[in-house]
């Protein structure tokens, strides 16, 4: 059964057993940050956590690879 996960003050449905990067990636979310130097839009690159293309904030625990933290029910993710 599905449910939510905030992201930046916002409700993103989830499927049990998506990472926090499938999610967003689903809900048509595919940048949440930006590059120090230039200011690229990053989101999931490679996807099995080989880059650090995807790092959030979840539940306050900073520097995680969205494409490697499952979504749990009440989780709140934060972006920069």
């Amino acid at each position: 059964m599905s449910f939510e996960i905030t992201v930046d003050g916002r409700p993103v449905p989830v499927i049990p057993g998506q990472s926090v990067g499938a999610a967003l990636h689903a809900a048509g979310i595919t940048s949440w940050r930006t590059t120090r130097h230039g200011g690229r839009p990053r989101g999931l690159f490679c996807g099995i956590g080989v880059c650090f293309d995807c790092l959030v904030t979840v539940n306050g625990r900073e520097s995680q690879r969205a494409c490697l933290v499952e979504a749990m029910p009440g989780d709140e993710v934060t972006t920069s």
